[in-house]
């Protein structure tokens, strides 16, 4: 069975930094697209950034040069270290990962950001 949980999730105030960690049992990490999409309140879910296989990385432009994505396939995790946080990144984070037609989810982590 495929679990992908999420953790680092938390209230901080704008102008400081907070990682997200998702570590994924279940499948084969190495050989999946991870990712990070986010949900504010009665908006869409949109993606954050995201990691192929080969390292290359793809983001958002809400979040270009403030939010670095990362995986390490021994941990089986992708990280997402966000900086310069702002009011508007408020939203629940969920994790992906992705492989030709099959995608998995996590659960959600809360990330809300105080002015």
């Amino acid at each position: 069975q495929v679990h992908l949980v999420e953790s680092g999730g938390g209230l901080v105030q704008a102008g400081s930094s907070l990682s997200l960690s998702c570590t994924v049992s279940g499948l084969a990490f190495d050989s999946y697209v991870m990712g990070w999409y986010r949900q504010a309140p009665g908006k869409q879910r949109v993606l954050v950034a995201r990691i192929n296989v080969g390292g290359r990385t793809d983001y958002g432009d809400s979040v270009m040069d403030r939010f670095i994505i990362s995986r390490d396939g021994a941990e089986k995790t992708v990280y997402l270290q966000m900086t310069s946080l702002k009011p508007e990144d408020t939203a629940v984070y969920y994790c992906y990962a992705a492989i030709l037609s099959r995608n998995y989810w996590g659960q959600g982590t809360q990330v809300t950001v105080s002015s």
